[in-house]
């Protein structure tokens, strides 16, 4: 099995009401319990960002909100997994990275 990284972007905070923020963390729960062993590492949020250049400048990074890493035979089958997640419900993306072995 291969390592893939999902990157989240968008889907930021936990809702406006406390009957959203109920829904969101039951979603989030329900999908990585559907994951199940698959998970190798949970991840989390993510805060702002700085992209370094070659100059030594800096701007504004990426706008990822979150990771997580996953074990999946293909990038066919960690982008299945990925589908489920709560970040697409409200026009977030998440990119699915293979990790390759170093």
């Amino acid at each position: 099995m291969a390592k893939f990284v999902l990157l989240y972007a968008g889907h930021e905070g936990m809702g406006d009401t406390p009957e959203e923020a109920d829904a969101l963390a039951t979603a989030w729960m329900t999908w990585y319990r559907d994951l199940g062993d698959s998970v190798l590492d949970s991840g989390g949020p993510l805060g702002p960002a700085v992209s370094i250049v070659a100059d030594g400048s800096t701007r504004q990074g990426l706008p990822l909100t979150g990771y997580l890493i996953i074990s999946a035979d293909s990038l066919s089958e960690a982008t299945d997994k990925a589908a489920g997640c709560p970040v697409l419900s409200d026009g977030g993306t998440i990119d699915v990275h293979e990790a390759l072995p170093f």
